[in-house]
């Protein structure tokens, strides 16, 4: 019945595949290329999953968050002489340039989303405004950054109207080894071990910390928490400036891959996928964020080859969204942000 839908008068082969002898070749090469897209989806994630642990909101401006911290990355390493083609450095330099460019992108991540919190979502809290009102909030300040870059980006020295951001070439990439005669890249390893170190320390952090302790309760129950001394307002302050955090490493590997990608509007369609990886592992549970994200890179990947189209990642990366909706609402792990035990 399927051979005979796709082959036949509704559909041609031009608008779409189901090439399976395509996925078999390429199975290895798109299972690595999806877990190191899947390391960047995890960290933009956790920001998603710890407000909506701690607020039960769901802060569509995250991606903008992210966005922010793209640019801060091109515009350190830009200043630092980083253009098109690799730099002459030696590893020592290049590193160093790097960790500044990702401790840049961190705070102007970091200062973004204190910015949301502080002048969106607060006000409306002590107004104890309805979660509608939240949630068209979140969307007018995720269009409101979007168009604000937009309008800075040439003042600033970038490209002006809706242009990307310059081109970055950080290093040269060499191959480490290879599975199955698919060679595996510096770069995927970096980023792939980056992001499960950040996952394992904000974990820990949250688990072991006396902070982390603090953002469990409020997530668990707020009133109590602050009748037990916890500061309720400071936490969920601290909960945006963490998820900003990881949001800014996130923009350093996003820029590694797709050195050409930052765009004003480029975080809406990454945070839309970010918010599929927290859902699909459990949104309000750290690490399911990495496993969500982590699925999602590979499951979006084996997609675009099966079906034949880069365009389709997207789409099914957002039809993966609607099923676990549908079939497990609290996603794969399932377990919130107040209930995780120490």
């Amino acid at each position: 019945m399927l051979e005979f839908v796709l082959s036949g008068p509704f559909l041609d082969n031009s608008w779409i595949n189901f090439d399976v002898n395509a996925l078999v070749q390429n199975f290895w090469s798109a299972t690595f290329d999806g877990l190191t897209f899947g390391a960047v989806y995890g960290l933009i994630a956790v920001g998603y999953t710890l407000v909506y642990g701690v607020l039960s909101l769901i802060n569509f401006a995250h991606s903008e968050v992210f966005i922010v911290g793209a640019y801060g990355v091109v515009i350190t390493l830009t200043s630092l002489g980083f253009g098109p083609s690799a730099p002459t450095l030696g590893p020592l330099a290049i590193i160093g340039d790097l960790l500044l460019a990702m401790v840049v992108g961190m705070i102007a991540s970091a200062l973004t989303a204190l910015f949301i919190e502080r002048v969106a979502y607060r006000p409306l809290r002590k107004r104890n405004a309805p979660r509608l009102a939240f949630l068209i909030t979140a969307i007018g300040m995720s269009f409101a950054i979007q168009y604000t870059i937009f309008l800075l980006q040439g003042p600033l020295g970038g490209p002006s109207g809706a242009n990307a951001m310059p081109s970055i070439t950080m290093f040269v990439q060499h191959p480490v080894f290879d599975v199955f005669g698919t060679l595996i890249y510096d770069v995927q390893l970096i980023i792939v071990a980056a992001a499960v170190i950040l996952m394992i320390a904000t974990d820990l952090f949250i688990r072991r910390g006396r902070t982390g302790r603090g953002i469990r309760a409020v997530a668990q129950d707020p009133d109590t928490a602050t009748l037990m001394g916890v500061n309720k307002e400071r936490i969920i302050m601290i909960t945006f400036v963490l998820g900003g955090i990881l949001a800014g490493a996130a923009a350093l590997f996003y820029v590694m891959l797709v050195p050409s990608g930052v765009i004003y509007n480029g975080g809406f369609i990454l945070g839309v996928k970010a918010f599929a990886a927290a859902v699909l592992g459990g949104i309000g549970n750290v690490r399911g964020a990495l496993l969500g994200g982590l699925l999602l890179g590979v499951i979006a990947n084996y997609g675009q080859i099966l079906l034949g189209d880069a365009q389709w990642a997207d789409v099914v990366s957002f039809v993966v969204l609607v099923l676990v909706l549908l079939i497990r609402p609290e996603g794969i792990l399932g377990q919130t942000l107040g209930r995780s035990r120490a």
